[in-house]
């Protein structure tokens, strides 16, 4: 008789969901934890092989954010003792990013707390973008601003940015109990916007905020729906001075299962391992690489992470190689020779009109329209 790990296994090999009642399986103790990484990192292997990706952050802005997100150290009213300051130099953060592209990453992702960008804010980045890409040239650049408005995102696609990132963070059902200020459907509509304009869709979760396994499933359906490039999956940093600050329920265990859910839910996606692995992990680490084919290098936003040394030695010793700046990540089904139309007829986006009136390739359209 075919087990649930089989089945899940085959599943995401043909990049089939599994259902509500598998994954609620993995989640709720079904199969031995090693067993579950053993199932997991079949999958993995087939579509990235033994190669771990590395990204770095870069907080161009931190601190004195106007939202009330829960978990967040910026958060309006934190008492939590962060580094403060307003816009960095795009010179500085090409010089931060300059070290961490020698020290092996291949994305630079340029982050600021606020609500939303205003106009100058986008300006900003894009001349940070020409800063860090004109030292790097091949570096995938990532931008993290939180809400986009019109025309933003277009914007950020033609400074260069490769990839847009804002996190659902949790369930839609519980989203209120972790954030006022804003909405699970605001998040869902700046992700809708990037991908539109063309930027690499990234968005996670945060884990440990309290949700029950019918929330973590409920998310990583409602994260599959937007059909995301990259999915970071953060484990809460309890921040003291924040609402959060005196959650400590994730367990090493926990961790491995959810991690395990999500290559089975985004099995040719790039799972990142992200924000609070250092502290819920620990020893587990190594093992967590056997599902996640891309990590954080060095230190988060308002936290400091493991050492870089630390990380590129536990690739290594754990089997694990880095992937090259020359090395696709995504397997060639996923690349963007094959772009989802998302414009035109069946949407409420203007096809690509303009592109035809400059001699550029367009894609064809067909009958309908993906969500």
């Amino acid at each position: 008789m075919t087990t649930l790990l089989e089945t899940l296994t085959e599943k995401a090999l043909r990049r089939e969901t599994p259902t509500r009642e598998e994954a609620m399986a993995v989640l709720g103790g079904e199969g031995e934890l090693l067993d579950v990484v053993a199932a997991a990192a079949r999958v993995r292997r087939e579509f990235f092989g033994n190669r771990v990706k590395l990204n770095t952050i870069i907080n161009m802005k931190s601190g004195m954010c106007p939202e009330d997100c829960s978990y967040c150290s910026q958060r309006l009213g934190s008492k939590a003792e962060i580094l403060k300051y307003t816009w960095i130099s795009p010179e500085e953060a090409a010089e931060h990013a300059g070290r961490a592209v020698r020290a092996g990453a291949k994305r630079v992702c340029l982050v600021a707390s606020g609500r939303g960008p205003g106009d100058r804010d986008i300006t900003r980045i894009e001349n940070t973008i020409a800063a860090v890409k004109g030292d790097h040239p091949d570096v995938e650049v990532c931008v993290c601003l939180g809400l986009l408005g019109e025309g933003q995102a277009e914007r950020l696609a033609d400074a260069g940015a490769h990839a847009y990132s804002h996190n659902l963070n949790t369930s839609e059902e519980r989203y209120a109990d972790i954030c006022s200020t804003h909405t699970f459907a605001d998040r869902v509509d700046t992700l809708r916007r990037a991908t539109e304009a063309g930027l690499s869709p990234c968005s996670g979760a945060i884990f440990g905020m309290g949700e029950s396994d019918e929330d973590i499933v409920d998310l990583a359906f409602a994260l599959r729906e937007l059909d995301p490039d990259s999915v970071p999956v953060n484990f809460l940093i309890p921040f003291d001075g924040t609402p959060l600050g005196g959650r400590w329920e994730l367990t090493p265990d926990r961790c491995v299962r959810i991690l395990a859910l999500f290559r089975f839910f985004f099995p040719d996606v790039e799972v990142r391992l992200a924000g609070g692995r250092e502290i819920h992990l620990r020893s587990l680490q190594p093992l967590a690489l056997h599902l996640a084919n891309s990590i954080f290098l060095g230190d988060y936003l308002t936290s400091e992470g493991q050492p870089g040394a630390d990380d590129l030695q536990m690739i290594a010793d754990s089997g694990f190689v880095v992937e090259g700046a020359d090395e696709p990540t995504l397997p060639a089904a996923r690349h963007d020779l094959v772009t989802i139309r998302r414009r035109g007829a069946g949407s409420a986006k203007a096809r690509r009109a303009e592109a035809v009136r400059q001699g550029e390739p367009a894609a064809a359209d067909g009958p309908g329209a993906d969500g």
